[in-house]
């Protein structure tokens, strides 16, 4: 208390009669008139002289604020108590004063929150604008008593928030949320092509990303659509198991589903690598040959025809290129010939627990799988084909430092290392020169893998670096489509490019530890030229 200015004091005074209505947060006007108030009877009290009273009300309301971490990384935190409660029961979990210490980097969940919402803004605008605004005129509702959730804590600049729209002329249209205002003209909505008036009436709720915040209460923004599309993001560090970074969702307060743990969606192309690692684990080579081209498979259900994702077949070609450019027809061929139990076998050892039917298609990813089993499967490459088993927390004490438990590394080996080096490279082609390219740009050492389903209802983008990890989904809760070609090139590859870039940079890379060296083979002379996917390819 002795380190509190007056001004600052009298605030503090002035809140308990009613927290909430003089929130200096909420409310800095009425919190500054009751600070004022209270600065009044100090000084008919004798507490303090004239001169004080008057230099503490000319202060302004300056408050440090910092961010709940809570609010940064929900989901994990919301995983971690649920464990902390079954394991410890919830008195001693919210009353008895444990420390808990989490493999959570928040720099890096800071990265990955941003990139999800920017990657779900930038799909939304491919979309168009879709319209179905909430109104609070139609709701009977009055604006000037309209206090938004999202309000409750303060903008951030890169921020997505909803706002109240108070006007609306054919040149702009002005907006308010908490305390502050923003103007958007006619250019700035020109992405929905639709004129002013027509776009939006007084009383909407608009979805809206912060461009800049000054001093006097304006702000300038972007308007954005929020039309119910979901995504998720993990990071994994690789030589830990160490969940660094955790999305389960676009937004917490609406949805506390998380998308990261809970939801099994199918992950389509992205589940091909453990096909090839079937196939390479038990003496096939990279530069082996297959031939991509239209077959009919004959199942107790009847013939079943496969297709590409382009309709297309591409003839005589390496197993590496077939794997770059995510050919359907030869990742069908090889579960048929090593079986698909076996692929489910080994899909089992990399870590993937939920259910494989034993079937064709399982081979193409029709299976469901959560992207946090699916991320940590495929650190099990970079790994030298070792799987570490993702890590929440690190240590747990009681109040007085006491350890309760320490979490070490579970280890377990699931490929041989020739086979983890070789699958790496392959991957490293995906990147190279397949279906991930728009990564190739980068300059750290990269590999991966996209996944599409049926209809564009899932995009999926799984990667990794020498040291970290990361898988991206996005999609909606419904199984419902994307859209046309909204791929995992096209959609959830740009979220793991922009997280990536930041979770590397002013870092050493490492290197991919290069694979066994492969006897040429006239085979590869008959492989199509390695060059970038055409337009739609990308999946």
């Amino acid at each position: 208390a002795k380190q509190l200015k007056l001004e600052e004091a009298a605030l503090l005074a002035g809140l308990p009669k009613a927290p909430q209505y003089y929130s200096p947060i909420a409310h800095a006007d009425r919190a500054q008139k009751r600070r004022n108030l209270v600065l009044n009877a100090m000084l008919e009290d004798g507490k303090i002289t004239a001169a004080q009273a008057a230099d503490a009300k000319a202060k302004p309301i300056q408050l440090n604020l910092q961010k709940d971490p809570n609010s940064l990384a929900p989901n994990f935190v919301e995983e971690i108590r649920r464990y902390l409660e079954t394991r410890y029961g919830s008195d001693q979990v919210h009353e008895g004063g444990l420390r808990v210490y989490t493999s959570l980097d928040m720099d890096l969940q800071k990265a990955a929150h941003q990139a999800v919402l920017d990657g779900l803004a930038a799909y939304e605008r491919r979309q168009r604008w879709r319209g179905n605004l909430a109104n609070l005129v139609a709701q009977g509702q009055r604006l000037d008593k309209y206090q938004d959730p999202d309000w409750d804590e303060d903008p951030e600049v890169s921020g997505y928030i909803h706002a109240l729209v108070t006007s609306v002329s054919p040149a702009s249209a002005q907006l308010r949320f908490g305390q502050r205002i923003a103007t958007l003209s006619q250019a700035d909505v020109a992405w929905t092509q639709r004129k002013l008036p027509a776009l939006l009436a007084v009383g909407d709720i608009v979805y809206v990303k912060v461009l800049s915040l000054d001093g006097g209460g304006k702000s300038k923004v972007s308007l954005e659509q929020d039309s119910g599309a979901q995504g998720a993001l993990v990071a994994i560090d690789n030589a830990t198991g160490d969940i660094k970074a955790m999305v389960g969702g676009r937004d917490f307060n609406l949805s506390k589903f998380n998308r990261a743990t809970q939801a099994l969606r199918q992950v389509g192309s992205s589940f091909k690598p453990f096909v090839y690692t079937a196939v390479i684990d038990q003496g096939g080579s990279p530069d082996e040959t297959i031939m991509d081209a239209p077959i009919t498979f004959e199942t107790l259900s009847g013939p079943y025809i496969p297709h590409n994702y382009d309709d297309k077949f591409e003839g005589l070609i390496t197993l590496r290129r077939a794997l770059a450019q995510s050919r359907n027809i030869p990742a069908l061929k090889l579960a048929d010939r090593i079986g698909i139990r076996t692929v489910i076998d080994y899909a089992h050892r990399f870590g993937v627990t939920s259910t494989l039917p034993p079937y064709l298609p399982v081979a193409l990813g029709s299976a469901e799988i959560t992207l946090m089993e699916q991320t940590s499967a495929f650190s099990v490459f970079p790994n030298d084909g070792v799987r570490i088993a993702p890590r929440y927390i690190t240590k747990v004490t009681d109040y007085e430092g006491r350890i309760l438990e320490e979490d070490f590394p579970d280890i377990k080996d699931v490929i041989s290392s020739p086979t983890a080096r070789i699958m790496t490279s392959m991957l490293r082609e995906v990147v190279v020169h397949g279906t991930a390219v728009a990564a190739s740009k980068m300059p750290y050492p990269l590999a991966g893998k996209t996944g599409t389903t049926n209809d564009f209802t899932d995009a999926w983008f799984m990667g990794f670096s020498p040291s970290l990890t990361c898988g991206v989904w996005i999609g909606y809760d419904e199984k419902k489509s994307l859209g046309p070609k909204e791929s995992g090139g096209h959609t959830a590859l740009p979220i793991w490019i922009q997280f990536m870039n930041v979770a590397l940079a002013g870092k050493d890379p490492g290197e991919f530890q290069p694979p066994p060296a492969v006897p040429p083979s006239v085979a590869q002379k008959l492989d199509t030229p390695d060059v970038a996917p055409g337009d739609g390819e990308t999946h």
